[in-house]
């Protein structure tokens, strides 16, 4: 139990970073995810089943998500749609676009076919267990990339993508292409969220064109509970955050499951708990912020 919400809050750690990369960086109401998340399933499963190496099926979904993040933020530089209608138009089109990759189907099992989680079980397995070694692949996988993302916003370039999601207009009088950050940003950020579709696949052992319904709300549920652990400004601790509102998310999604049935609950409920979550930190931020501007000095 424990090791499966474990190993599902990290797949979607790495989701929620893409989101928090968009709306909290970025300052960009991004919905491509909904179609991007499934997209970097598809890919993956259409890759494994075609007989690809896995690490390369990987990258395809990662370049399949940044080009779709890319057609978003090209739909809003050049034809001056608002952002959040963008991401609806990419979302749109990529249903169509998620059924044509998966052969004309609406669903692809993976369940015989070997994956990277199965070559993983392979290796390590006899060592430490199946479970342990899945748990232990992704606290690497996501640390990876939390590691990169640190990185990248230590650079000059990711300094001024975060520059321009506080302040467009400084960083357009320094000379930046506002349009050029945009595109790497929600590039990256569907990137990110194409990756983490395309272990979500192997893990659950099949794509679906309907995996990313609604996927867009569950990460910024994800990222807001993260928020609510502690505050911070270093990157660092605000990208650990996130994987940890991930987890937190997943283990009370897990608990509403098996345990919501004494209170009536049911499967069909989750996203009801999920808009239920997103605005009870909306009304907890609201009021904190008003009592923390309210607060008398020396209280």
């Amino acid at each position: 139990m424990i090791e499966g919400i474990f190993v599902e809050g990290l797949i979607y750690g790495i989701l929620a970073l893409g989101v928090f990369l968009t709306f909290r960086i970025l300052d960009f109401p991004d919905l491509t995810v909904d179609g991007t998340f499934p997209l970097g399933a598809a890919v993956m499963a259409i890759s494994l089943t075609s007989g690809l190496n896995p690490v390369i099926a990987l990258l395809l979904s990662f370049i399949a998500g940044f080009a779709a993040g890319t057609v978003t933020a090209v739909i809003h530089n050049k034809l001056g749609v608002p952002g959040l209608l963008a991401g609806i138009l990419t979302m749109t089109m990529l249903w169509s676009i998620n059924i044509r990759v998966l052969g004309n189907r609406a669903n692809l099992p993976l369940l015989r076919t070997e994956t990277l989680l199965t070559k993983v079980e392979g290796l390590l397995s006899p060592i430490m267990g199946e479970t342990a070694s899945i748990v232990i692949f992704f606290i690497i996988i996501v640390l990876l990339i939390k590691l990169g993302m640190d990185l990248f916003f230590h650079t000059d370039l990711g300094l001024t993508m975060g520059a321009m999601g506080n302040n467009e207009q400084m960083i357009i009088s320094q000379g930046v292409n506002p349009e050029m950050m945009k595109i790497l940003g929600v590039g990256l950020s569907n990137g990110l969220v194409a990756i983490s579709g395309a272990f979500a696949a192997q893990y659950q052992g099949f794509a679906d064109v309907n995996l990313g319904q609604g996927i867009v709300v569950s990460g910024l549920a994800m990222v807001m509970l993260g928020e609510f652990l502690y505050s911070s400004n270093k990157i660092e601790l605000l990208t650990l955050r996130v994987i940890l509102g991930a987890i937190l998310y997943k283990a009370i999604m897990f608990f509403g499951r098996y345990y919501g049935y004494y209170i009536k609950l049911t499967p069909n409920d989750l996203k009801l708990i999920t808009g239920v979550l997103i605005i009870t930190c909306l009304i907890i931020t609201k009021y904190r912020t008003k009592s923390f501007r309210f607060r008398r000095p020396g209280r």
